[in-house]
């Protein structure tokens, strides 16, 4: 049996050394790359190589082409929503039906300790907008019952005080989001949603961080049997 490696592309080659130097520092933030055609000199590849492995890098948001006179490709330090875009479409391709309760376990590894670090470090002013997104459901307004609850997981991860809790987080719910449609959860679900949303909300503005922590198990625990039920419903 062949134990030859199978070689990635050339231009993935190209990619990773580039990435490799951005990582390590080599390459910072709003440095220029050479021209196309030292690039090619420098590492030894064709034109169409270098253009490919740059546009792998520019869809990972690690390089930003610009033409004209002063243009170029530069290196870029990736915004917390651009990583959620790039997570959030790498976590729908990797997603099958069956991996629903990975999804929730995410959220349940990365929400709950945000809502202890929520109830210690909260501002007043986020305080006050974590107060707004409460809501009283009514059954006719199920579209604004799921905006404000999408908009009170936002806030308390907002809350934490870590930007990356928010970046990392959001592709998750979105990929969830984008499975389960809104009016397929039973006439009490959002009824449930506000009393433990209203429960997080109140160890949130009392700084009592494990009750924070308990009460957001709970609401994620709550979530879990609907979004499992939903899923197994679906048509295959």
């Amino acid at each position: 049996m062949s134990t030859d490696r199978v070689l990635a592309p050339a231009y993935q080659d190209l990619a990773d050394r580039i990435r490799a130097q951005i990582l390590a520092g080599e390459l910072k933030p709003g440095d220029r790359l050479p021209v196309e055609p030292e690039l090619c000199t420098l590492y030894g590849v064709s034109r169409s190589t270098v253009r490919e492995a740059l546009r792998v890098l520019s869809s990972e948001r690690l390089l930003v082409t610009r033409r004209g006179v002063a243009g170029g490709s530069f290196v870029v330090r990736p915004e917390p929503e651009d990583i959620s875009g790039y997570l959030r479409s790498s976590l729908m391709l990797f997603t099958d039906s069956g991996s629903v309760a990975h999804l929730l376990e995410v959220r349940i590894l990365l929400e709950v300790p945000a809502a202890g670090l929520a109830a210690a470090r909260r501002s007043p002013e986020q305080l006050d907008t974590l107060r707004r997104t409460l809501f009283e459901p009514r059954p006719a307004e199920r579209g604004k019952a799921y905006t404000a609850n999408r908009g009170f997981h936002k806030a308390l991860l907002e809350a934490a005080g870590n930007p990356l809790l928010d970046a990392v987080t959001a592709p998750v719910f979105g990929v969830i989001e984008g499975r389960f449609a809104r009016d397929e959860a039973s006439d009490g679900f959002w009824d449930r949603v506000d009393d433990d949303h209203r429960k997080i909300f109140a160890c949130v503005e009392a700084g009592d961080a494990q009750g924070a922590e308990r009460a957001q198990r709970e609401h994620l625990e709550h979530l879990r049997d609907t979004y499992t039920r939903i899923d197994r419903e679906r048509p295959a």
